[in-house]
């Protein structure tokens, strides 16, 4: 049975209560998953409407505007677009890198047979649209190094489109499909589209990563020394020809996220220090208690998530959605193999790869559903994997050198993430409306605030709460 949400307000004086009230009222905005899908569709449509007036060229050439950094006799240079493709997107990567390592240390992926189930989906995920698209595009050198266009999932998107839903789909088909967002893209990145890699900048890179390790291992919990050396690793992989959103990921897992006691023998050390306590107790001397002390770190995804999903991704939605229609016949866009292959390697391989490998797992009894998680949840979620948006964007960008093959990639990635946000939010809207005549809610609200480590679980607290309040009111 979920607990009552306490009233906090009533204990603040009159105008406490009001600053109490103005900041929820700021968390609930900046720590939505709908409304960050909101603005980046916002910066999508600004970017479609600009691309298509007299005012794209002024658009795109400032976004091109070179900005230099210096020190001393070093001197670099990098447009505005690729500070936001390269930097920005690499902080993207480190927040669901967290979410990940969340979900995988203390979440719904701490045992290993969950995990595999989105791990493998993932895979069926990129598999098939690889293969649909290389259908139309095999025999073209030009266009073939796009197939990994297809095999990319928006997760802020598609989480967002989740989220609508709110408690009346299953907790653990988030999970599910954040999971499965994020290990198609690291992929995409990684395997398809890395330049010719320097080997001496790699080794670089991975001496950086043991600087990283050993930090982690010597129980190092403050977030500067992570960040600092994030910063070199993320040099280290830009100069070596891999993208360097994936210093990201790495960085995410490099940093810890638990303390590494010995649960086994946590029982009687801690009995031996309560006992030790209470014999050096004296009444009058005051106690100062040491609060959570992996606090810095897991707070680190809550704090990136508002510049990430209400700053990062809509501006580069904002830079990378302008497509000019009018530039090129419709007819010939809509024949293109590059838009055939990319269309519908999501609308159609991106699901169909999702459940058949699914279905392979589970029924193979290497893993089970999630909690709560039937086959039709399942469906809705794999057609959701298909919004690719602004990720199926950047991979598009890495593909292809020819800008008219980026604007047709752009064209099909538009045309499929709208059709396969459709047919996946009314699939799990259908799922929802029988959960409601049954009266189910599947998100119960959290008990203790220093449970609530991870976005997704503050994010829930907050959804609980409003729906509780609207069935009161009801």
């Amino acid at each position: 049975m979920a607990h009552k949400p306490h009233k906090e307000t009533g204990i603040f004086i009159n105008e406490v209560s009001s600053h109490q009230r103005r900041y929820h009222k700021v968390l609930e905005l900046t720590h939505s998953t709908t409304k960050a899908a909101g603005v980046m569709l916002l910066g999508a449509i600004v970017a479609l409407v600009v691309a298509n007036t007299a005012a794209h060229g002024g658009f795109t050439e400032f976004w091109h505007t070179e900005v230099s950094f210096g020190f001393g006799s070093a001197h670099a240079e990098m447009s505005l677009a690729h500070i936001i493709n390269d930097v920005l997107m690499a902080i993207f990567f480190l927040l669901v890198g967290l979410e990940i390592k969340y979900e995988m240390t203390v979440g719904e992926l701490t045992d290993v047979r969950q995990a595999i189930l989105p791990v493998a989906a993932a895979i069926g995920g990129v598999l098939m649209p690889v293969g649909i698209y290389l259908l139309f595009n095999a025999s073209n050198p030009e266009t073939v190094m796009g197939w990994g266009v297809p095999t990319a999932t928006d997760i802020a998107f598609a989480l967002g489109i989740l989220a609508l839903l709110g408690s009346r789909v299953p907790a653990g088909l988030r999970v599910f499909l954040s999971t499965l967002a994020v290990a198609d893209d690291i992929v995409a990145i990684l395997v398809f589209y890395g330049h010719s890699p320097s080997m001496m900048w790699l080794a670089a890179a991975a001496v950086v990563m043991v600087v990283l390790v050993a930090l982690n291992r010597t129980h190092v919990y403050s977030l500067v020394p992570y960040l600092l050396v994030g910063a070199v690793l993320w040099y280290c992989i830009f100069m070596s020809g891999v993208h360097s959103t994936i210093a990201g990921v790495l960085l995410a897992f490099a940093i810890p996220s638990r303390s590494h006691v010995r649960l086994k023998s946590f029982a009687s050390w801690s009995g031996q220090r309560v006992k030790e306590a209470e014999e050096s107790y004296v009444p009058d001397e005051p106690v100062i208690g040491q609060t959570d002390y992996l606090a810095s770190v897991t707070r680190l995804e809550r704090r990136l998530y508002p510049w990430v999903y209400f700053a990062i991704l809509p501006l580069f939605a904002l830079t990378n959605a302008d497509v000019a229609f009018i530039q090129v016949p419709a007819g010939d866009i809509l024949s293109s193999p590059i838009f055939l292959g990319v269309f519908f390697g999501l609308v159609i391989g991106k699901p169909a790869g999702i459940m058949l490998m699914s279905f392979i797992i589970v029924k193979t009894k290497l893993s089970t559903l999630p909690e709560n998680v039937n086959w039709s949840h399942m469906l809705g979620a794999a057609l959701l994997g298909g919004v690719g948006f602004t990720m199926s964007i950047f991979v598009a960008n890495l593909a292809f050198a020819d800008a008219a093959y980026v604007m047709v990639a752009k064209v099909a990635i538009l045309a499929a993430s709208l059709v396969a946000g459709v047919l996946g939010f009314t699939s799990l809207f259908f799922q929802a409306k029988a959960a409601t005549r049954r009266g189910q809610r599947f998100e119960m609200e959290l008990p203790s605030a220093n449970n609530r480590q991870s976005h997704a679980a503050h994010e829930a607290e907050r959804r609980y709460k409003r729906e509780l309040i609207q069935d009161e009111n009801e």
